[in-house]
């Protein structure tokens, strides 16, 4: 594989973040190296305030960080894979200006190019946000491959900025060129969303749930969440995290369930966290919650815990991969104690009591469907 990436500039070799030698995945692809022709070959200038939206892993920050872009991100290892990879290549810190999904954008915008997400609501979200900071002259670019460009994303960008077009395709990615009318009348930004839980499913049943762009299964109770909280443990542990919490319902059901539990709500994205703190406040929960931003269970001490709850990703943008699910099970095992329990679950064709028994030498079913499994390992 390839690992230097072609840019108007010089080569450059991003990585991801966390480095995993056995996945082997890039930290850009051909959308990112397109944008990047695109604006030396139209000769755009640069010499304004650059905002990158969505950069995955910081390629294209790194290549433009002689122009001090701003990048927006909602995800924390984006962050510090950006951090690692202008460190790589010897840039001095402070030269890109790093920021959330959650945070307020520049008040001036002159370049802004957008890495089209996955989520559609993301993209509406964070387009609203960045309107008013976008002027008659701003140069509007969005990138991404062929299959994540659809004629909803550009209908975003036609409804929210002003007339859109695309570009042919090239190494099967496309470039979204925008014109910005400031007299667009636009939308009110629909985010965060909120809608009542269904009435039969323990402890948060009819309860309030609020989520921000971008959250799996923002408009509603997905099918996996519901079977997990049909067969959460008993309560009795004190420390608890609800880890990769996306909008906090199943730490927010312990807590509902034994408000003298203590409930790390932990997310790498910063708009999960925000709806998990959302959630827990607008329902009155009693007891004791921290919410925290992070890469897994990073900074959580060893053998501090009793309980985990998880429902690993098994997606990394477009790629499928288990890396998170085994960096989520080593975690747990780490910061449990001995006796310690981590619940799990996942789709059942993902095997994984195969991987909870390589970390922890042991795999319980605790329930099970034909398309779900809830699991317990016990750290000894």
């Amino acid at each position: 594989m390839n690992d230097r990436m072609t840019t108007p500039w010089g080569e450059l070799a991003p990585a991801r973040f966390p480095e995993d030698p056995r996945e082997r995945l890039r930290a850009w692809d051909a959308s990112d190296e397109y944008l990047l022709r695109h604006l030396a070959d139209q000769d755009v200038s640069l010499s304004g305030t650059v905002v990158v939206v969505g950069d995955r892993w910081g390629a294209l920050v790194t290549a433009l960080a002689a122009h001090r872009p701003v990048q927006i991100t909602d995800s924390h290892l984006a962050q510090e894979a950006t951090r690692a990879n202008l460190r790589r290549h010897g840039v001095e810190s402070g030269t890109v200006r790093l920021l959330t999904t959650q945070d307020t954008p520049p008040d001036r915008i002159d370049v802004l190019l957008v890495r089209v997400p996955k989520s559609l609501a993301l993209l509406e979200d964070q387009l609203l946000r960045l309107a008013p900071s976008v002027h008659e002259g701003t140069v509007v670019v969005g990138t991404g491959m062929v299959k994540e460009i659809h004629t909803s994303t550009l209908a975003l960008f036609e409804r929210i900025l002003g007339p859109t077009r695309t570009s042919l395709a090239e190494k099967k990615a496309r470039l979204i060129l925008c014109t910005p009318d400031p007299a667009l009348e636009r939308p009110a930004n629909p985010w965060p969303l909120s809608y009542r839980l269904p009435d039969d499913i323990g402890p948060v049943s009819g309860r309030t749930v609020v989520n921000h762009a971008g959250v799996f299964c923002a408009d509603r109770l997905d099918i996996g969440t519901r079977f997990f909280l049909g067969h959460l443990p008993a309560a009795g542990a004190r420390r608890v995290v609800d880890l990769g919490c996306g909008n906090g319902i199943v730490g927010t059901a312990v807590a509902l369930a034994d408000p003298g539990a203590e409930v790390l709500f932990t997310d790498e994205s910063f708009q999960a966290v925000a709806s998990a703190e959302a959630t827990y406040k607008a329902n009155g929960v009693p007891g004791h919650a921290e919410f925290r931003v992070g890469d897994g269970l990073s900074g959580v001490p060893d053998g501090s815990v009793e309980l985990v709850l998880n429902n690993p990703p098994f997606h990394s943008h477009q790629a499928t991969t288990d890396a998170t699910a085994w960096r989520m099970f080593t975690g747990a095992r780490r910061v449990l104690r001995p006796g310690g329990e981590l619940w799990v679950v996942g789709n059942r064709h993902l095997g994984y009591h195969v991987k909870l028994r390589r970390v922890f030498g042991n795999s319980h079913l605790v329930a099970g469907d034909r398309k779900f499994v809830v699991l317990r390992a016990v750290r000894k």
